[in-house]
């Protein structure tokens, strides 16, 4: 587990051992609210990071980034499941 404070939002995050063992999130905590991880949608790798473009139990959409030489997960990107039926 481990906490971000450099976005928006703090989030903490609980990974469980997903592909080839690496980290993946499960569920992950904005504030006080509790999201757990309905579904891995995708998932690529950067140069020094990991992302996860997840769908919460809300049903709503979410990238986390994070970089494990340090253990940090941030929030980069999220949307609604209304606003990307919107654009879509």
């Amino acid at each position: 587990m481990s906490t971000s404070t450099t976005g928006e939002f703090a989030i903490r995050v609980e990974a469980c051992e997903g592909h080839l063992g690496e980290p993946t999130p499960c569920r992950f905590f904005l504030g006080t609210r509790q999201v757990d991880v309905a579904e891995v949608v995708d998932r690529w790798l950067g140069s020094d990071r990991r992302y996860f473009k997840v769908r919460g139990d809300d049903g709503d959409f979410y990238i986390l980034r994070h970089e494990p030489l340090v253990d940090r997960w941030e929030l980069t990107l999220f949307a609604t499941a209304a606003s990307l039926l919107a654009i879509g």
